[in-house]
C-alpha cells in the first residue's frame, strides 16, 4: 500500500484522495476525547478502531493527563505520523474553548491524511474550517433518522447539546430533524464528519450502563433495535 502519512509541513500536498476499501489503514491515530470513560472511552473507542482494522493504534487525549488504561494501542502525548485520523466525541465544548483544542484545530488544518470526525470532532473540524457551532438550550439524547443526500436514510444515536449552525468550507451530506447538519465531506480533502455517534451500538450502550455512564432511564431512550448505522455504514469504509 502506498502510505500517506501525516506532518505538520505547510508545504504538503493538499489534494490527498480517499484510500480503496480495500486498502486497509496501517497506522490509525484516535484524538481519544473520551479517555476518562470507560463506555464511551475504552469500549467506543474499540468499537471505532475495529472498522479499520488497523495493524496500531495511537492514543492522544490533549484534554486530559489521566486516563483509562484501555489494554490496546499506545498512548502518545502528540500527534504523530498516521495513516488515518479519528477525532471522537468529548464532554467538552467547542463554544466553551480550551487551549488543547488550538492543537486540535492545528491538526486538523495541517493533515492531509483522511480525517473522520464524530460528534465534537464533527463540531471541531467544521471550526476549524470556518464554520460555526452553537449550543441549544436542550440536549440532544436519543435515536433519530438521518437523511442523506443521497436518498438513503439511516438510524442513528445522538448525544449532543452543541450544533453546527454553519459548515464553513464543508459541504452539508446530511440532516435530521433536529439537527440541520448532520454530517459534512470537505469538497477536495479526505474530510468526514458525523454528528451522531455510529460507535453508540448496542455493546457500548450495554457498557454504559453497566459502568454507570448512563441510568436506565437514558439507555431506555436508545432504541439500538432501530438503529440501522455503525462506523462503517457512516463513513463508507
Amino acid at each position: 500500500m502506498d502510505e500517506k502519512s501525516f506532518h505538520l509541513n505547510h508545504n504538503q500536498e493538499k489534494n490527498v484522495q480517499w484510500l480503496p476499501f480495500y486498502q486497509r489503514h496501517v497506522r490509525l491515530l484516535v484524538v481519544d476525547l473520551l479517555a476518562e470513560r470507560e463506555a464511551f472511552g475504552r469500549v467506543g473507542v474499540g468499537e471505532i478502531v475495529r472498522h479499520f482494522s488497523p495493524n496500531e493504534v495511537l492514543l492522544w487525549s490533549p484534554h486530559t493527563k489521566e486516563r483509562l488504561d484501555y489494554g490496546f494501542g499506545t498512548v502518545v502525548s502528540n500527534p504523530v505520523d498516521a495513516d488515518a485520523i479519528v477525532i471522537t466525541g468529548s464532554r467538552r465544548n467547542v463554544t466553551m474553548w480550551e487551549d488543547w483544542m488550538d492543537e486540535v484545530v492545528e491538526l486538523i488544518r495541517k493533515t492531509t491524511v483522511p480525517l473522520y470526525g464524530i460528534c465534537f470532532g464533527h463540531q471541531i473540524i467544521a471550526h476549524a474550517f470556518g464554520g460555526r457551532v452553537e449550543r441549544a438550550e436542550e440536549d440532544s439524547h436519543f435515536v433519530a433518522e438521518v437523511f442523506e443526500q443521497s436518498g438513503d436514510t439511516i438510524i442513528a444515536s445522538f448525544a449532543h447539546q452543541e450544533h453546527v449552525v454553519d459548515a464553513g468550507e464543508l459541504d452539508i451530506i446530511a440532516s435530521s430533524d433536529h439537527c440541520k447538519i448532520a454530517a459534512c465531506k470537505h469538497p477536495t480533502r479526505p474530510i468526514h464528519t458525523v454528528q451522531y455517534h455510529p460507535e453508540a451500538v448496542s455493546a457500548v450502550l450495554d457498557a454504559a450502563l453497566a459502568c454507570g455512564d448512563m441510568n436506565r432511564e437514558e439507555r431506555t431512550a436508545y432504541d439500538d433495535e432501530r438503529l440501522t448505522t455503525d462506523v462503517s455504514i457512516a463513513f463508507k469504509l
